[in-house]
């Protein structure tokens, strides 16, 4: 059984991606690391980054990102797709550039991968999710946010990534990424282990600077440079006792990322919220209920949940 890990980036040390400790967290149990490196702005060292993990798994595609697709997401998935292909494992293991796996989950995902090779009708494996927000010590446990997706699919010429970048789908046909034909979720099984999602964790200043590239490749480039010409330079995480604590451990490879953050005087850790701004949505007063109700009397089953998958029966 072999294994491939796989990714896209553009911009992402000037963005504060922990682009290379996502990269080496899976290292362990891949036999390659192909990512798709955009070009990037002349002050972003990303590739040099990469370059720095110095083993011979990771594989850098260069890529020149296509404006014509800054539009809901396209670009990302292209990106992805780009990286997929060069992919040779008979799994391939997705992460995006502010996703990282704990040491600890590394067996069991391997394990899973083995069980299941056999079983053709799977798919693609979905993980847990915590997704960190404003610092390394809160993360949302509530409505909302996507406590489950696919990163680990079969390598399946039909399977290509979804929208933007989100997920994977199956086509049977696939010419034109901007109006893809005839697709379905795939059938997966679950594995006992979590992504940690670092892309609500920045400076403030550089949380705003990620705003503005992601809605410039869903809203257009023009789109989003006129409405950020007009916002705030720094990004409101807003009170930070809303989320739950993370009192566990993070992943060995975030030890110095983390140890870098310098941030904590412009966070706000409880008061009222800012009301100059649109709240988000953990703020809102209906999604704290739904989270107090699915968290308290559900077990953390989401009202509504999104799934992007079909879930096969053990």
């Amino acid at each position: 059984m072999t294994i491939s890990g796989f990714s896209f980036v553009r911009n992402g040390v000037k963005l504060y991606y922990p682009v290379a400790e996502s990269i080496k967290s899976i290292l362990p149990i891949v036999d390659e690391f192909i990512i798709a490196v955009g070009k990037g702005d002349e002050d972003d060292s990303t590739r040099c980054e990469i370059e720095k993990i110095n083993d011979p798994k990771v594989k850098i595609i260069d890529t020149n990102w296509d404006a014509a697709y800054f539009k809901k997401g396209i670009i990302n998935a292209i990106q992805t797709d780009i990286a997929k292909n060069q992919c040779k494992g008979d799994w391939l293991f997705y992460l995006q550039a502010d996703e990282v796996v704990h040491e600890k989950f590394l067996d069991n995902i391997y394990k899973r991968c083995e069980q299941l090779l056999g079983r053709k009708i799977i798919e693609g494996l979905v993980f847990r999710y915590k997704h960190f927000w404003g610092d390394y010590n809160h993360y949302h446990n509530g409505h909302g946010w996507y406590p489950h997706e696919i990163r680990i699919i079969r390598n399946l010429p039909e399977i290509h990534s979804w929208q933007s970048a989100q997920s994977f789908r199956k086509f049977e046909y696939y010419d034109n990424p901007r109006q893809p034909e005839g697709h379905s979720k795939l059938r997966v099984a679950k594995v006992d282990a979590e992504i940690y999602h670092y892309g609500w964790v920045r400076p403030p200043h550089l949380m705003q600077n990620k705003r503005k590239a992601l809605d410039s490749v869903h809203w257009g480039i023009k789109k989003a440079a006129d409405y950020y010409d007009n916002a705030s330079s720094e990004f409101d995480y807003g009170p930070l006792n809303l989320l739950a604590e993370f009192n566990e451990s993070h992943p060995k490879v975030m030890k110095e990322m983390i140890s870098r953050m310098n941030w904590q005087h412009k966070l706000q850790f409880s008061g009222e919220i800012n009301k100059l701004r649109e709240p988000h949505k953990h703020e809102r007063k209906l999604y704290r209920f739904l989270s107090f109700i699915e968290n308290t009397f559900m077990g953390g089953k989401r009202f509504g949940e999104f799934k992007n998958y079909i879930l096969e029966t053990e």
